[in-house]
């Protein structure tokens, strides 16, 4: 088989790319520069230079392939350009689409987020059927829901298209900011951490890097055109999600609730400074209010469609404070 994977050079794709190259297939890569690539997998890939507006370069790319992966997207908190989120996630998939339709591709894996989901009013899991937010704090989220919308569309005009929603994903892979979960986790097992923001009561979901990858490749054998599925693991607190690292790594570090008017208000100072100075946030006060959210999701769809399965927490945990050992001995 061979397929083409967009966001190859990030956390989840990086490891998509690798199970694919494992499993024997052939594995075109898009990407902006060639180094990064080089550095990722030598010559066991084909590359093509370019982002998700070059179209000559995507029908390039496109040909001949089985399955296109579409994982790329801008996923920052913030940029000077107010638009590039919406060129790079709408217009990009949209592009991704036109040429998969021409070239005639079987399937199309979009990877979207569990992010386009409302948050949970009453504390029950949220699933697939659940009625979408009438509008989203983030332009992420609403590019997203956006590209969403795009896939059921070319899903309708005959291209099978499914979209997978990850949740929040961690494990052995890039330590980039898609992998911001790991990051988290080897602070604390270093000392490094010491805050539960608000008060550490809001539930999220988290899910193992492996278990994704497997989701994806299950999309593709036997997921249905223009269906959605949730590609999670544990729900828990943020208190929770520490106490499970405290037990795993038996590390008993004392932490502090950070409240969360002062969150907001180093939010809307960062974004400020953002605004003047074109520096980057650390966080801006959509991100921020998030945190209050609570976000139980359900994968029984998943699970019952594509045979999904995923690790319980403390393993997931384990396997990757083990990996951070053996990375951070590695150098």
């Amino acid at each position: 088989m061979r397929y083409l994977v967009t966001g190859a050079t990030g956390f989840i794709g990086n490891r998509l790319v690798e199970e694919l190259l494992k499993l024997g297939n052939e594995v075109h890569v898009l990407a902006r520069t060639e180094k990064k690539v080089s550095e990722l997998y030598g010559d066991r890939v084909v590359f093509f230079e370019g982002v998700l507006l070059d179209l000559d370069v995507i029908q390039q790319a496109v040909h001949n392939c089985d399955v296109v992966f579409h994982l790329a997207a801008f996923a920052n908190i913030w940029s000077k350009d107010k638009m590039l989120a919406y060129k790079t996630n709408v217009i990009g998939t949209k592009n991704i689409l036109d040429a998969a339709l021409q070239n005639k591709v079987k399937k199309v894996v979009f990877t979207s987020s569990a992010a386009v989901f409302p948050p949970s009013e009453n504390g029950e899991e949220i699933d697939e059927t659940a009625a979408l937010p009438e509008k989203y704090m983030t332009d992420y989220e609403t590019t997203k829901f956006q590209s969403e919308q795009l896939c059921m569309e070319y899903s309708k005009n005959g291209l099978d298209v499914v979209i997978v929603n990850p949740t929040r994903v961690f494990g052995h892979g890039l330590l980039n900011k898609s992998n911001s979960v790991t990051i988290l986790i080897k602070k604390y097992i270093v000392g490094n951490w010491r805050i539960i923001p608000g008060t550490g009561s809001a539930i999220g979901n988290y899910v193992f890097i492996d278990d994704v990858v497997n989701g994806h490749i299950f999309a593709m054998q036997s997921g249905i055109s223009g269906e959605k599925y949730i590609l999670g693991g544990t729900n828990t607190s943020f208190n929770g999600f520490f106490e499970m690292i405290s037990t795993v790594s038996k590390k008993n570090y004392r932490l502090f609730y950070l409240p969360f008017p002062i969150i907001l208000a180093v939010s809307k100072l960062e974004l400020f400074l953002a605004e003047k100075t074109g520096k980057k946030p650390l966080i801006t006060p959509p991100w921020a209010k998030k945190y209050l959210q609570n976000r139980p999701v359900s994968s029984k769809k998943a699970m019952n469609d594509l045979s999904y399965t995923f690790t319980p927490l403390d393993d997931g945990i384990g396997k990757t404070i083990e990996w951070l050992k053996t990375e951070q001995n590695g150098k």
